[in-house]
């Protein structure tokens, strides 16, 4: 038998509470944290007290992020390519859609280089 961790109606997650909408009634933006450009976000939903949040992540075709290195962050992000290609400049190696990445807090990755254009989901949460 499956027994709940939390009591009924609690849990640790703020996120705000959507049934099925259409993504495409929220923004893209420009990452405002990257020195290249070509890359826009559209976060789904985020917890402002916990740091989790849910985007979806745009490569305009032609973007090269080698000017934001390689990146390391303190959070864990899971990401899975809807669409497109990205091609990793340190492993010299292309990922393409249908593909997942798992990255603990620390994990070195990047430069990309996305020719096509690549989106991606994202879901990162606190390490």
């Amino acid at each position: 038998m499956f027994h709940a961790p939390f009591p009924h109606g609690w849990s640790l997650m703020n996120k705000p509470e959507f049934e099925f909408f259409p993504v495409s009634h929220i923004d893209w933006t420009p990452l405002l944290d990257s020195r290249c450009g070509g890359l826009s976000e559209r976060i789904l939903a985020t917890d402002p007290i916990s740091g989790v949040s849910t985007r979806m992540l745009r490569f305009a075709p032609g973007t090269d992020t080698t000017p934001n290195g390689v990146l390391t962050h303190d959070f864990w992000e899971e990401v899975y390519i809807l669409d497109g290609t990205l091609h990793d400049l340190t492993l010299e190696q292309t990922f393409t859609a249908g593909m997942y990445a798992c990255r603990p807090p620390g994990m070195p990755h990047g430069p990309w280089s996305s020719p096509q254009g690549c989106l991606t989901f994202e879901v990162r949460y606190p390490g």
